[in-house]
């Protein structure tokens, strides 16, 4: 594919197959906020694309499910390939600001995400509606042990499962805008002191 040729930009490209699924992701750190995905839960499509409007980055999605028995095995598998994809696009993580973090209410519901890419996966997440809902921190542990970072996830307030996962899914997003954005001061370096992450 021709997805994102210019150097400057930060991208990846991750392909994962196991006996459950197949999945393809295509990521631009540094792009518009675009989304480009077709998986068969529309309800996982909603909440990516908060992902990429509010962190304005750019994800393309291919994938193919061999055991549709729920959508646990296509939630968790996508989690996992968006966390390779990008461990794979940050690299060595010279001159970015590491730490995220963000406040977003939805209606009746106020979420907090706060993001490190440390290097060390460790997820820290309040539990969250049932069935589907609960499938997404799935997702969300897929991300954190292949991307290596540390994330909290707390609903603060809300009693409708939508706008609860909603809003944490935008406060995602704007969390990795602020954590991979580029900091002049250290562009040559990393932020830390261990001088590895």
């Amino acid at each position: 594919m021709s997805f994102y040729k210019k150097k400057k930009y930060r991208t990846a490209s991750v392909y994962r197959e196991t006996n459950e699924t197949k999945i393809r992701i295509y990521l631009n750190l540094d792009g518009q906020g675009k989304l480009n995905i077709k998986c068969g839960i529309e309800l996982l499509e909603h909440m990516l694309e908060q992902i990429t409007n509010n962190g304005q980055i750019d994800i393309t999605i291919r994938t193919k499910v061999f055991s549709p028995i729920d959508n646990h095995h296509t939630i968790e598998d996508i989690g996992i390939a968006m966390g390779k994809a990008f461990k794979k696009a940050l690299g060595k993580k010279i001159g970015i600001k590491r730490y995220g973090f963000a406040y977003v209410p939805m209606d009746e519901s106020l979420s907090r995400v706060v993001i490190d890419f440390s290097g060390r996966p460790s997820l820290h997440m309040t539990k969250l509606g049932k069935g589907q809902f609960d499938l997404f921190r799935e997702f969300f542990q897929g991300w954190v042990n292949n991307c290596k970072s540390t994330l909290h996830i707390d609903n603060l307030k809300g009693f409708n499962s939508h706008h609860q996962i909603e809003s944490i899914f935008k406060a995602f997003g704007i969390a990795i805008r602020m954590a991979i954005s580029l900091d002049k001061r250290i562009k040559n370096k990393l932020y830390s002191t261990k001088g590895i992450l």
